[in-house]
């Protein structure tokens, strides 16, 4: 197949380019810079310019391509999380403009921020929201368009980690030397679910093979967590002491990351693991979380 991905320079776009041109797949990777051109080039991949902003270069690639995979997202600044979102929105609703009706899978990302707390949440479930807490809503974008005849299936991320994370785990790396403590809340034993960046990618690729309209995915490689032990990692690793916060305090000393220092949403992979024959192989989250390259100043925000 040919392949359109946007996000394919990221963290875990990267990594499905990397898996889909390893499967022999051939690759269209939004590019909206010379640099990104220049890494998707170097991974192999062929660049296209233009951006999540630009919906008309959006339309041409998913018209050019057997696929897309649907990974960018604009992280750079969490306080316009509301904004990304949006921006989201309508670049899906324009791919999905295209290849409506055509059979051609769109493979979107989407995350477990919205799922009911303290339940061990499945593929089946869907959100009765139309956004989660945090204001992307690519799953219920997703959902519309499977109404409107467009191939969609969703990918749930967890906590993502590996080679190259700049996101989840380094925020809470950087509180922790920010602050001088690795904290917790309450007794710690919120549960994050989580997956290897490289085991991740391959979900993502299968799911476009099957190309199950409708279909949900987990790419969990671990159910639950604890927070607790994450903060202990983080510590240990810092030299710094490792401590109880109270709810009350979590704000004020996470700041916008407070919502997942203490969020428990556990997530199971079963129907994933069985419906595309899926095996995670990659390092635990905290097994990951020992290596050096967590802790190095390249990875400091």
């Amino acid at each position: 197949m040919r392949v359109f991905v946007t996000g394919g320079t990221g963290f875990i776009g990267s990594a499905v380019v990397a898996d889909l041109l390893a499967a022999g797949h051939e690759v269209l990777g939004l590019a909206r810079s010379e640099a990104s051109a220049r890494a998707l080039r170097a991974a192999g991949a062929t660049p296209h310019r233009g951006s999540l902003e630009d919906v008309e270069s959006l339309r041409a690639a998913a018209a050019r391509t057997d696929g897309t995979v649907h990974t960018a997202f604009d992280t750079s600044d969490l306080e316009r999380f509301v904004e990304a979102g949006r921006v989201e929105r309508a670049a899906l609703e324009a791919m999905g403009d295209v290849l409506a009706g055509s059979g051609r899978p769109l493979v979107v990302t989407a995350g477990f921020a919205f799922l009911t707390p303290g339940s061990v949440a499945t593929e089946e479930y869907t959100s009765p929201s139309p956004a989660s807490p945090v204001g992307r809503a690519a799953e219920a974008s997703a959902r519309s368009m499977a109404e409107t005849g467009v191939c969609t299936s969703v990918v749930r991320l967890p906590c993502v980690h590996g080679t190259g994370d700049r996101f989840t785990v380094p925020r809470y790396i950087d509180v922790a030397r920010r602050t001088g403590v690795s904290a917790y809340i309450g007794d710690g034993l919120n549960r994050w679910s989580a997956v290897h960046h490289t085991d991740a990618a391959r979900v993502y690729r299968l799911a476009l093979e099957k190309a199950v309209p409708g279909a949900r995915y987990h790419a969990v490689a671990e159910e639950g967590v604890p927070f607790k032990e994450v903060a202990r990692t983080i510590g240990r690793r810092l030299g710094l002491p490792v401590l109880s916060k109270s709810p009350e305090a979590a704000d004020a000393h996470f700041g916008i990351d407070s919502y997942f220092a203490q969020a428990d949403i556990p997530a199971s992979s079963a129907l994933t693991r069985r419906r595309l024959g899926w095996a995670p192989t990659g390092p635990t989250l905290l097994a990951d979380l020992d290596r050096d390259d967590y802790y190095a100043d390249a990875v400091r925000r």
